[in-house]
């Protein structure tokens, strides 16, 4: 059996100054109860800092969706801590922690999730609606953010009219406009090209990334590694790794174009701690 270093993360680099954003620290999830309880998360101890892209990978099934289900407060953990922005979703009253959430965290998802009966510029403002903007405000934004993106000009125009990439600019679109400290993302790219998915990368990476907010983006694709500012890998239900060169998880052949990870002269390295024995997971 393989036992996984219980040790918390090391200090961070000399001159990494920058704040934490999202703070984990030996979350435990299960699932079931009894004889039938399957342990998803075994201890996962991790940073993601204010300004960072930060990508999760690892085989399917290894934890990475429950995990940024719980630093996105949607679903609850069994042990540890995890606070966003120095706040603990635990322990806010139900109204508030949907509050702090739609006001705070932006979503990707890999099938867009878009509304097939509204217009761009209207699946674009829900979030906008749910924080209390009035109507036309928050179409003007959406307009706005929809050229951002560059589909100024298919505002009024409904998802089907849209190939996959130009749907998932506009979920990205929908995750940005209440301007959110914090984008998740959920496969962002699987369901493209990679010339397509270079695109939607290159907006996140340019347009999300700006001022203090931070990226977590979950993924398989090994194609856009080279966008991260670090990697952390899962397995079984724990964070092994956290590295800045993809050539460091899967070798140069794997690794994404040009082996290190793209990373800005204000990112910083980071490695976090990992674990207790890995077993059963979802």
């Amino acid at each position: 059996m393989s036992v996984v270093s219980t040790q918390a993360p090391p200090p961070r680099p000399h001159g990494a100054d920058r704040p934490v954003a999202v703070r984990c620290r030996n979350i435990v999830k299960n699932y079931g109860v009894g004889n039938a309880t399957v342990r998803a998360l075994r201890g996962i101890d991790l940073d993601v800092y204010e300004g960072e892209l930060m990508m999760m990978v690892g085989p399917s099934g290894c934890g990475k969706t429950t995990l940024i289900s719980v630093i996105a407060g949607v679903l609850d953990r069994d042990e540890g801590e995890c606070t966003v922005f120095g706040k603990d979703f635990s322990a806010l009253p139900s109204r508030e922690r949907t509050r702090f959430r739609g006001q705070t965290i932006g979503f990707v998802f890999q099938s867009f999730n878009l509304i097939p009966t509204l217009t761009l510029a209207e699946n674009v403002s829900v979030p906008l609606l749910l924080n209390g903007v009035d109507r036309r405000t928050a179409i003007r934004k959406s307009c706005d953010l929809l050229a951002t993106v560059g589909l100024g000009d298919r505002v009024n125009n409904t998802p089907n009219k849209l190939s996959g990439g130009q749907q998932q600019r506009v979920a990205i679109a929908r995750a940005l406009v209440h301007d959110p400290r914090l984008i998740v993302c959920d496969e962002p790219t699987s369901a493209l090209d990679h010339e397509t998915g270079g695109k939607v990368m290159d907006i996140l990476r340019g347009v999300a990334m700006g001022g203090k907010r931070s990226l977590i983006v979950v993924t398989h694709d090994n194609r856009i590694f080279h966008y991260a500012d670090r990697i952390a890998h899962m397995d079984d239900g724990v964070v092994d790794r956290i590295v800045t060169s993809a050539k460091d998880l899967y070798g140069p052949d794997l690794a994404a174009p040009g082996g290190d990870v793209a990373r800005p002269a204000h990112a910083s390295p980071h490695s976090a701690g990992s674990a207790p024995t890995p077993g059963e997971h979802t």
